[in-house]
């Protein structure tokens, strides 16, 4: 890990030296830079949405449009281990593909996860860090 990395939006995360981090939902327009700090600062390449071992965390891209956010949410508790957490990426406020904090706290909250904090990660992305332990909705 590189002597910047602690200041970086992967750090702020919560993503540390060691985890499994899978990825699912990436596209051409995932942020690079964001990827690659995430990958540093764990020191192995992030697992693809095929990955069928237990991980830390899950990296989850999701873009108004791409389909049901809650049946996303609840793929991404899949592998994630007991303490895992998973990083909810949406295209920031104005983009055609945003999706609503309220929207992410409903979907979070019927996965039975809990919006713990959320913050710029790039210039066209905000990160929400969804942890276990919220109240899970009969569907």
């Amino acid at each position: 890990m590189n002597q910047t990395a602690g200041t970086t939006s992967a750090a702020k995360l919560g993503f540390q030296d060691g985890q499994v981090v899978q990825e699912i939902g990436w596209d051409d327009d995932a942020d690079e830079a964001l990827r690659e700090q995430i990958e540093e600062i764990v020191g192995s390449q992030l697992e693809d949405d095929e990955y069928d071992g237990v991980v830390d965390a899950v990296l989850l891209w999701f873009r108004d449009g791409d389909g049901d956010l809650i049946d996303e949410c609840v793929d991404a508790l899949t592998n994630l281990g007991d303490k895992g957490f998973v990083v909810l990426l949406v295209p920031r406020a104005g983009s055609d593909e945003h999706v609503d904090a309220s929207d992410i706290q409903e979907a979070a909250q019927t996965a039975g996860l809990k919006a713990s904090s959320s913050t710029k990660a790039g210039d066209d992305w905000i990160a929400t860090k969804l942890v276990q332990g919220g109240t899970a909705k009969q569907r």
